[in-house]
C-alpha cells in the first residue's frame, strides 16, 4: 500500500508540472486584453467628457 502512495504522489507532481506557469501566462494575457479594451473605452469620445466632467465636478467640491 505504501508504494502506491508514493506511485500515486510521483505521478501527481509529474502531472501538475508547468501548469502554474501556464496558469499565469493565460491570466496575464487575459488583464492585459481586459486593459487594452478598457482603455478603447476610456478613449472614446463620451466617456472622455463625462469623466472629465465627474472630476470637475468632485474638484468643485473638494476645492
Amino acid at each position: 500500500m505504501q508504494s502506491f502512495v508514493r506511485r500515486w504522489r510521483r505521478t501527481r507532481r509529474t502531472i501538475d508540472a508547468g501548469m502554474t506557469t501556464a496558469e499565469y501566462a493565460v491570466g496575464t494575457l487575459a488583464a492585459c486584453a481586459f486593459a487594452a479594451v478598457l482603455l478603447a473605452i476610456v478613449r472614446s469620445g463620451p466617456i472622455k467628457s463625462a469623466l472629465a466632467k465627474v472630476i470637475t465636478t468632485a474638484l468643485g467640491i473638494a476645492g
